[in-house]
């Protein structure tokens, strides 16, 4: 009988310290408490996916649109002034002053980089005379581009009731504006300074996305956060033959999960990356 308990017992023991080391497995793993919407791609391939098509409020995000468009429309050393509507802006910013003059190239810079919404909007004004008409060539491009989740009201990404876009919208137009060797650029820069054109006033960046200059392989892209978004992220590493795209929508700590998501793709077999037509994201029409 008492051979009996003491073998209970270390059966018992065995028990919970093998659930003790499953429980610490999970409660590492990026998939035990996730965003609320997150897409990983490998290679243009989708690895692990949740929410990826429901609308998200997508906080500064926002700008990556705005980036493609104004490097679209405008030329990269054209002089832009500041409007009072940029100088007034809210929330992120460096501090630009009314009637301020600097390149596109710049704001653009202030805007991916320092994601600086008086920049942002200093740039849509340019763009197109006005915030209002910009929004509509915002939104004329993401239709172009198939994003049929998405709908812009802001060039900055401020929360509103009718600005929303999907993990999988994202992953399209991220890889679009990627395609723009200068988007590419600024989004993988740690840091720079710019300055007005009259060099009295200089703002100095840096970026954002900690993952830059911290992770391996890190080359972008975004990140955004807002009361009703939270925390947000749209990054891109690459390591040898393999390239992750990573898409985060509401999460509590982007810091601590992004490299842990990237960890787990890098990580993956071939095999658990599904290869098939339909899980390759690619814009088709319009681009």
């Amino acid at each position: 009988m008492k051979k009996f308990s003491s073998l209970r017992v270390l059966t018992l023991t065995a028990g919970i310290l093998f659930a003790a080391v499953c429980y610490a497995d999970a409660a590492s793993s990026p998939f035990v408490h996730p965003p609320s919407a997150y897409l990983i791609q490998v290679n243009g391939h989708t690895y692990k996916e949740r929410n990826a098509h429901i609308r998200r409020p997508p906080a500064s995000l926002t700008k990556i649109m705005t980036a493609l468009i104004v490097m679209e429309r405008c030329k990269l050393d054209e002089v832009v002034v500041v409007s009072r509507g940029a100088a007034r802006e809210t929330g992120s910013r460096i501090g630009l002053r009314r009637g301020e003059r600097l390149t596109v190239r710049d704001l653009l810079a202030a805007t991916l980089m320092a994601s600086a919404n008086d920049a942002c909007r200093a740039l849509a004004d340019h763009a197109c005379g006005n915030q209002r008409d910009f929004v509509v060539q915002m939104n004329a491009r993401a239709r172009a581009l198939q994003l049929q989740n998405t709908r812009f009201t802001n060039a900055c990404g401020h929360d509103n009731a009718g600005l929303y876009t999907t993990a999988h919208d994202l992953a399209l137009l991220t890889e679009k504006a990627m395609q723009k060797p200068y988007f590419a650029e600024l989004v993988a820069r740690k840091e720079m300074r710019i300055r007005t054109l009259n060099s009295k006033r200089s703002y100095y960046l840096r970026n954002k996305n900690r993952l830059i200059g911290r992770y391996p392989g890190a080359i972008g892209v975004k990140t955004g956060t807002t009361p009703n978004a939270g925390q947000c992220l749209v990054a891109i590493a690459e390591r040898e033959e393999r390239k992750v795209l990573l898409v985060i929508m509401h999460a509590r700590n982007r810091w601590r999960v992004a490299p842990a998501m990237l960890d787990a793709a890098f990580a993956a077999d071939s095999a658990d990356i599904e290869e098939n037509p339909g899980n390759t994201m690619k814009a088709t029409v319009g681009d």
